[in-house]
């Protein structure tokens, strides 16, 4: 009874503290933003920096609220390879919203900030929509087969539209995140899938094919990062509360370059059926490794 109190108190405590961090740190991000409406590139790439500047300290404000009141026991390897001066393409397995916090709690200050993907309709969210806007968030678009159907004219235009998103990411380094299984993993989507692996969701190239298609001669490195939760996969209640005793992380990383000259992926993607099954291959043997990297640690 005690210690669910001492918990829920810590709970309450850290969630403040991030939310007091969240408005603080948004306060700049929203004034700048300003900033960026004025359309000369080396103006906007010069306030870029102080963006990102801003949500980094965000982060790390996080990351202290974490090491002060949480009792987690962190065990990372691999992030000796990585530096903020490269481009990156970073995958991950989904099990939980605390993967984001994982995921910014190692590469904080190690690689450029992260950014995400976003619909394109999530620009319009108060708020938010305008700081995701101001730090660079690609916005894309992408039609469904059936309306491509009734508007062949439109087809390829959710690439030219994402290519020019990126065109910014050309005068600074950037990482960009995408969640390969496409949702968070439980027993019964697994079920539902009839997944091969025992603690994967297939995944789908679609995503990082269209990344890699847009940015593929920008990017430098794909860093695959394996997340455990030897406990089980927690809440983010469970994490800001200090239930969560361990952690493990597994980074590994590839030059980009190594998956384009062995073959793996090219331009073609998305008109070649066997580029496209070739590239799912190569990402499915990823995924058997990962699931078998997951068997060892919890065993």
């Amino acid at each position: 009874m005690l210690k669910n109190l001492c918990h829920h108190l810590l709970g309450v405590v850290s969630v403040t503290i991030y939310f007091i961090n969240t408005v603080i740190w948004a306060t700049p991000i929203i004034l700048l933003s300003v900033c960026k409406l004025i359309p000369v590139q080396p103006w906007r790439t010069f306030i870029t920096y102080f963006l990102d500047s801003c949500a980094t300290a965000w982060i790390g404000v996080n990351n202290l609220n974490q090491r002060v009141l949480s009792n987690t026991t962190w065990h990372v390897n691999g992030l000796n390879q990585l530096t903020p001066r490269d481009w990156y393409l970073v995958m991950a397995n989904h099990q939980s919203w605390v993967d984001i916090l994982v995921l910014q709690r190692i590469f904080n200050r190690r690689i450029p900030f992260l950014k995400f993907f976003l619909k394109k309709e999530l620009i319009w969210v108060p708020i938010l929509g305008l700081a995701w806007w101001a730090l660079d968030f690609p916005f894309m678009r992408r039609y469904t087969k059936a309306f491509l159907a009734k508007n062949p004219h439109m087809k390829g235009k959710d690439m030219e539209t994402t290519r020019r998103a990126c065109e910014k990411f050309q005068h600074k380094p950037v990482s960009i995140m995408n969640f390969v299984e496409g949702t968070r993993f439980t027993t019964a989507k697994h079920d539902a899938q009839d997944s091969p692996f025992v603690h994967l969701l297939k995944p789908r190239a679609g995503g990082i094919a269209f990344v890699l298609s847009a940015m593929g001669g920008q990017l430098h490195k794909l860093i695959d990062v394996t997340i455990d939760y030897p406990n089980g996969v927690p809440s983010f209640w469970d994490f800001v509360s200090g239930k969560v005793k361990d952690i493990r992380v597994e980074v590994m990383v590839t030059p980009i370059k190594d998956i384009i000259d062995g073959g793996f992926f090219s331009d073609t993607y998305f008109s070649d059926p066997e580029q496209r099954e070739r590239f799912q291959q190569w990402l499915n043997s990823r995924w058997t490794e990962k699931d078998q990297l997951l068997t060892t640690l919890r065993s």
